[in-house]
């Protein structure tokens, strides 16, 4: 198992005497498109639920970063609006995938969000952290194999426009997902289904998650080791969730080839 070294320290140490591939979240551990995605949530939220005041008379509550952390972050688009919703009592109809973006359904304001989303990273670009990047370098030099979960269905776009599609030799995100009629996190699916592209048993696998329902994800899928990476919320929130360990910097996790 992952050894806290040398004495005293807090950096993990990733061998490949216990484990053979890492499996990344994309939002919020390698790129910071997890501030665009909360911004387009929030906009998308915001917009609705005025609105809905304005319409019933109700006091209007925005949509907070707790609602994000909790019913959103980490989920593919259609559950987080239908989980954040239901956290509100309210529901809305389902709506078909040729709904546009003014539709009052569920479909609808998931077509809204994106492009809520596309606007501001056509403006901003693509940031990452660069301390995920070098751990990605780090362990495919040690012989690890590497892939990317996420619940996006821009994936693809976002790792075009950071350079980093080199560094996975695998994806399963939301296009993949919905092909394959996957669950998104918390279930465990797409971890399951990423360890199964590398050629790699879960109980050999790493997952690194920022987002708690992708925490939930790894311990639902029996994986080797679980590193909550906290770049926001409380101090210990993924531990709680089920990660093994709770990070905030990358550049404390060590990584040997583990060859005797």
């Amino acid at each position: 198992m992952p050894s806290l070294q040398p004495p005293g320290s807090t950096a993990l140490v990733l061998s490949r005497r216990d484990f053979d591939a890492v499996l990344f979240d994309l939002d919020g551990v390698v790129t910071r498109t997890a501030e665009v995605h909360a911004a387009a949530w929030k906009r998308l939220f915001d917009t609705y639920l005025e609105a809905r005041a304005r319409q019933t008379g109700e006091p209007f509550q925005p949509f907070t970063a707790e609602d994000y952390q909790r019913y959103v972050d980490g989920r593919p688009r259609f559950d987080g609006i239908r989980c954040f919703l239901e956290s509100r009592g309210l529901v809305l109809p389902e709506g078909s995938p040729g709904d546009g973006p003014e539709a009052e359904t569920v479909q609808g304001l998931g077509k809204r969000k994106n492009e809520y989303f596309l606007e501001t990273l056509a403006q901003r670009g693509v940031a990452v952290f660069e301390h995920a990047v070098e751990l990605l370098e780090r362990l495919r030099a040690a012989g690890f194999r590497t892939a990317v979960v996420s619940a996006s269905r821009n994936c693809v776009a976002v790792l075009r426009a950071a350079g980093l599609e080199h560094l996975f030799d695998a994806r399963v995100d939301g296009v993949e997902s919905g092909r394959f009629g996957l669950p998104g996190k918390p279930a465990p699916d797409t971890f399951l289904e990423a360890g199964r592209r590398v050629g790699v048993p879960p109980e050999r696998a790493v997952v690194l998650e920022d987002a708690q329902a992708g925490v939930q994800a790894g311990r639902r899928g029996h994986f080797g080791y679980i590193i909550g990476v906290r770049r926001a919320g409380p101090v210990g929130a993924l531990v709680r969730a089920g990660a093994d360990v709770e990070v905030t910097d990358l550049s404390t996790i060590q990584v040997e080839e583990g060859v005797s």
